[in-house]
């Protein structure tokens, strides 16, 4: 695996740079943004993810940790492989979109290209329970949307432990996803009606 790669910078796009390491040119893929911030004959420390696949071998770079950390987590969403990963990079760093995970704000997600309004609910569903992993050490921690936690309430009074109502609540937001809604427009009295059958024939 090759995570880390230090060398000179020796041609520039805005989707890949070549990186000479020991008098070999490292072709690695990049986001638009890092592209602006390499300078051709400059050094260059890139923390970098290897995909593997039957005929390939891609290497992705980053500047930091935590937009690789955050590159390697995404994939981890059924249907996101890492082109639609580096362009979710390309759109937001780690941080905004712990953000937008943590808020399930679907709009800022489906501007990615190459996702859609499906994939950005799907990220958010997979996704809610990582977004620690690479909001950064100084990173404030970002509460859960007010109807979530008013739903979880709901449910942890009426018996449900905080895992279980997590649990019947992300069922709820599948449910409703798959039907093109956002959870967060449903009345709450809906949502918890919903996440009470979920819950009864878990």
């Amino acid at each position: 695996m090759i995570s880390l790669v230090n060398g000179i910078v020796r041609s520039i796009s805005s989707d890949r740079t070549v990186v000479e390491v020991g008098g070999v040119g490292l072709s690695v893929s990049i986001t638009t943004n890092t592209s602006t911030q390499l300078n051709i004959g400059a050094p260059v420390q890139l923390f970098t993810s290897l995909v593997v696949r039957e005929d390939s071998l891609t290497l992705f770079g980053f500047l930091d940790e935590e937009s690789r950390s955050a590159f390697e987590t995404v994939q981890t969403v059924s249907g996101i492989g890492p082109k639609v990963a580096l362009a979710i990079l390309g759109a937001h760093t780690p941080q905004s979109l712990a953000a937008a995970i943590a808020q399930e704000d679907i709009k800022g997600i489906e501007k990615v290209p190459g996702i859609g309004r499906k994939g950005a609910q799907r990220l958010i569903l997979e996704l809610k329970g990582k977004i620690t992993d690479f909001g950064g050490g100084d990173h404030k921690q970002i509460h859960q949307p007010v109807w979530r936690e008013q739903l979880t309430s709901a449910l942890i009074s009426l018996g449900f432990t905080a895992k279980d109502s997590d649990g019947a609540i992300n069922v709820v937001i599948a449910q409703y996803a798959d039907n093109g809604i956002d959870a967060k427009n449903v009345d709450i009295s809906e949502l918890l009606k919903a996440a009470l059958q979920s819950g009864r024939r878990s």
